[in-house]
């Protein structure tokens, strides 16, 4: 890989204290590069989120975040809020998963795309002004000088992820952080705003993390993939490599879930149970208790890292061959 411009390694995050505390992410070790486009997937209560909030230190006090998040090598766990409220917005943006909460009811959307420009550009008035109707140009919103003077309400969720694209692109970011940013929108509008991503990344050149469950859109829109479950990693791969070659069973699992275009109708495999609690996690492999081909020493072992090629690795106890399914497969109907 090329030099990273975000390196985390050892991230773990617990809430609460004692024996009361929960570990929502567990030893998270990531990177990415400059111009790169990271997926991150997994089920809901798996730390996507969290990961990204606590590296920009966006979670509650309660929150303990230990191990070490880097942007060009200067460390952001620990440091000062100023040099933090410096890198949000300017460095590193994020776009957040409901825009209707995340923009201000009693504002007009001209005053709050106007705000980030003068924050992180330094921009005057009359300049912010032009920059925020040239921006609005660009995330594809028609008539963009009347909707200056609108409030959020008044637009459809559609146009709020748009005016969210826009503030995130004020500060002219090097890495795009964005959290399911077709969540709740219609298929026709989805295909939009991931096709608006797609070019600003090529006129600009950022980088993007996309943290989402849609694994079609994971495939279409990024270069390299992370699978987490329960707070850690299981699978790192190239995009490509991930989804023809998956690994990890776990991954195998999320793969085998999904309707196939081509062929005859089959059921669709289920993985059992749900994500365990942060509070009642298994000692051993996480997954074990959910997995097809577990045994005794995954409930109580840690599993190892198994690299599959320089780029491709799963955190497992079984040695899977890439592009063998631990999941039976249901016969298509005839």
């Amino acid at each position: 890989m090329r030099t990273p411009l975000v390196a985390i390694e050892g991230l773990t995050v617990d809430f609460g204290h004692g024996p009361q505390s929960s570990r929502a992410v567990d030893g998270i070790t990531l990177e990415i590069a400059a111009g790169e486009a990271l997926g991150v997937v997994g089920e809901s209560g798996s730390g996507k989120s969290v990961t990204w909030l606590a590296a920009l230190g966006l979670l509650p006090a309660k929150a303990q975040i230990r191990g070490s998040v880097r942007l060009d090598g200067r460390e952001l766990i620990g440091a000062p809020q100023r040099h933090l409220e410096a890198v949000r917005g300017k460095r590193i943006a994020m776009i957040f998963q409901d825009p209707s909460s995340c923009l201000n009811p009693v504002h007009r959307i001209g005053w709050q795309l106007g705000e980030a420009l003068r924050l992180h550009r330094g921009l005057d008035r009359r300049a912010a002004d032009a920059e925020a109707l040239r921006l609005l140009d660009q995330v594809g919103i028609a008539d963009a000088r009347r909707r200056l003077g609108d409030y959020p309400h008044q637009l459809s969720g559609g146009l709020n992820q748009r005016v969210m694209i826009a503030m995130a692109l004020a500060g002219q970011p090097d890495l795009l952080i964005a959290d399911e940013p077709t969540t709740a929108l219609d298929a026709t509008i989805q295909a939009q705003i991931l096709d608006l991503l797609r070019s600003v990344r090529r006129d600009t050149g950022m980088a993007m993390v996309l943290i989402s469950h849609d694994l079609g859109v994971v495939a279409e829109n990024v270069d390299r993939v992370a699978v987490m479950y329960a707070g850690r990693l299981v699978e790192e791969a190239p995009g490509a490599a991930l989804f023809s070659r998956p690994c990890h069973p776990y991954t195998q699992g999320l793969l085998a879930a999904l309707p196939e275009l081509a062929g005859g109708r089959r059921r669709l495999v289920a993985i059992p149970g749900t994500v365990p609690e942060p509070g009642s996690v298994p000692t051993g492999c996480r997954f074990a208790p959910r997995c097809p081909v577990a045994d005794s020493g995954c409930a109580t072992e840690a599993p190892p890292i198994q690299a599959f090629d320089r780029q491709h690795r799963s955190i497992c106890h079984r040695r899977i061959d890439p592009g063998f399914s631990v999941w039976t497969l249901p016969k298509a109907a005839e």
